[in-house]
């Protein structure tokens, strides 16, 4: 989870960092003197703010050496090193086995690896797999967790790497309690809501923590004069994806929603989503 990484991942330890769809190992056995939060996507605009003369920063540029770690909302940087899975198309970072977009190359010696495709784990530790749409929707749920926390921020924009707007996401709570009777196995498969990507270890009451939000889907120009509108709204915070877990995330929002009673998928012409983490 993004809050957990920020706090597990430490300096002076060696992790592995695996592809989250096939688990094939991205990068080994790296150990990090420097794990260091980056400021918001607006830090250089409010440098000019507080100077009294020219930025200072204006031709500078955070990338991280080769012992740093940068982590960001949605992603983190990484100095390339000898890892090589950049696209010979464009500037992709491409999984060698399964083809998946794990980031994309920021400059010569860095790579941002998006937190929604690769799982870091400490090298004393083996990988374990997880399904795809449960991993993304936790995902994604703590990024609204921890910047509404943090920025007081309730509005998000889900952009895709070929800078498309995907998503349009309203938080309303962060703080709720998902209470689920399984019942029997069909109707489980009937009516649950998150299908079987989410079932308990063992009795027949599943709970989860879960934020409630509403979306608008953006693809095929639907809905595009409040893309618009909350693209120039500075209170919308955008999130980058991958354009591939964009669409996959519109499916989950999508089956979330269907799962719901006719009378709970709307509000204010939004459609309604409760997503697990």
């Amino acid at each position: 989870l993004v809050y957990t990484l920020r706090e597990s991942l430490k300096p002076q330890k060696n992790y592995v960092f695996y592809c989250q769809s096939c688990g094939d190992i991205i990068v080994k056995d790296r150990k990090f003197l420097r794990v260091l939060p980056l400021p918001s996507e607006n830090w250089s605009a409010l440098v000019e703010e507080w100077c009294c003369h020219p930025n200072p920063f204006a031709r500078s540029t955070l990338h991280p050496q080769h012992d740093d770690c940068f982590l960001g909302d949605t992603f983190f940087l990484l100095n390339s090193g000898n890892e090589s899975h950049k696209s010979k198309e464009n500037t992709r970072v491409i999984c060698k086995r399964c083809k998946t977009m794990l980031g994309e190359t920021v400059s010569s010696d860095t790579i941002k690896y998006y937190v929604t495709e690769v799982i870091i784990r400490p090298s004393e530790e083996s990988f374990s797999p997880t399904p795809r749409s449960q991993f993304v929707q936790s995902m994604v749920a703590q990024c609204l967790v921890e910047l509404s926390s943090a920025k007081s921020t309730f509005r998000f924009m889900v952009k895709g790497d070929d800078g498309k707007i995907y998503i349009l996401i309203w938080l309303l709570n962060s703080d709720t309690l998902l209470v689920e009777s399984l019942g029997s196995l069909s109707s489980h498969s009937i009516f649950t809501v998150f299908g079987d990507i989410f079932m308990p270890s063992s009795g027949p009451v599943g709970t989860w923590n879960a934020v409630k939000v509403l979306y608008q889907p953006c693809i095929k120009s639907r809905n595009k004069d409040l893309a618009d509108a909350w693209e120039n709204d500075i209170g919308v915070h955008p999130l980058k994806f991958p354009s591939e877990t964009c669409m996959e995330l519109l499916v989950i929002l999508g089956l979330s929603t269907v799962s719901l009673p006719p009378s709970l998928r709307c509000m204010n012409s939004f459609q309604v989503r409760n997503s697990c983490y």
